[in-house]
């Protein structure tokens, strides 16, 4: 991610930061978009946790982590006025 922003100017753009990840979360992941974009308009990010596992076992079937997935990016999307 910082190689991309650092190769590629962005500045009057906006750009719209998202990730996944399994529990971690979005870390200074986003910040550092912000600090690498500072003339650009950055939209609230999204994050996800992935197919998290409980005891090694899934704590959802891949169906369930999908509609899941679609309901929360949705909801995002709808938030930051991209999806009515």
């Amino acid at each position: 991610m910082k190689s991309f922003l650092h190769q590629y100017d962005l500045s009057a753009k906006t750009v719209i930061p998202f990730n996944t990840n399994d529990g971690y979360g979005i870390g200074s992941s986003f910040e550092t978009v912000k600090e690498l974009c500072p003339n650009s308009t950055m939209l609230e990010g999204f994050t996800t946790k992935g197919g998290m596992e409980s005891d090694g076992q899934p704590r959802l079937s891949k169906d369930e982590n999908k509609k899941e997935a679609e309901t929360e990016v949705r909801t995002w999307l709808q938030k930051i006025k991209l999806l009515k």
